[in-house]
């Protein structure tokens, strides 16, 4: 049975720069979340490599779900339990080729029908939004609202986990949607005390 969170984590350096991917995913994971996403869209891929295996180290000691941003080939490299991938990144189907059926492929939609193009190209999961606006993902498209997430949630037979703008005071929202869960960048990295804003997203599911 795969382990798809409730509380993803996304790891930054690029809103913030106060604390690093591993710092960000020692306090998350004391706080309360049950995934690590790394998210790097920059740098060398041995650095990213480097990282990505000192992250699942961590998350295997913590028994964390740990997946890798985009990239299939730090995913691998790393020995994560997935990644997660977006309309133009690496294709679902070439990445299940790449991992196998046992490792996590999450797949990113903003709408319904991309939501069902995920669904009929294999992915585990489906990171849907941004559901609030967001300045955390430069490309992220319109907002789609709870009203569309509550249609991707009755649509779709696989756990949609919520992203884009959530945070504490929302995140009861989207649960009540139907949300399987949440993914959270800025909530988590650019605040103040990342494990406390963690433990405070977790207590709000």
């Amino acid at each position: 049975m795969k382990k798809i969170g409730k509380l993803h984590v996304l790891t930054d350096t690029i809103l913030q720069s106060r604390f690093s991917h591993q710092d960000i995913a020692r306090l998350a994971i004391a706080g309360g979340a049950d995934t690590i996403q790394f998210r790097q869209k920059t740098g060398s891929t041995r650095e990213m490599i480097e990282i990505a295996r000192q992250l699942r180290q961590m998350c295997v000691a913590a028994e964390v779900t740990f997946i890798v941003n985009d990239r299939v080939d730090v995913a691998i490299a790393a020995e994560a339990d997935g990644v997660h991938l977006g309309q133009d990144d690496f294709p679902i189907p070439l990445g299940r080729e790449l991992l196998g059926k046992d490792l996590i492929i999450g797949g990113s939609a903003g709408t319904l029908e991309e939501a069902h193009k995920c669904l009929a190209e294999g992915a585990d999961y489906i990171g849907f939004g941004p559901v609030y606006h967001t300045t955390s993902k430069l490309d992220a498209g319109p907002v789609s609202g709870v009203d569309l997430l509550t249609q991707a949630v009755e649509s779709i037979p696989l756990p949609i986990v919520a992203i884009g703008g959530i945070n504490a005071e929302n995140a009861p929202e989207v649960m009540q949607a139907g949300a399987h869960g949440i993914a959270v960048i800025s909530a988590v990295c650019c605040h103040e005390n990342p494990e406390q804003a963690t433990r405070i997203l977790s207590q709000a599911l």
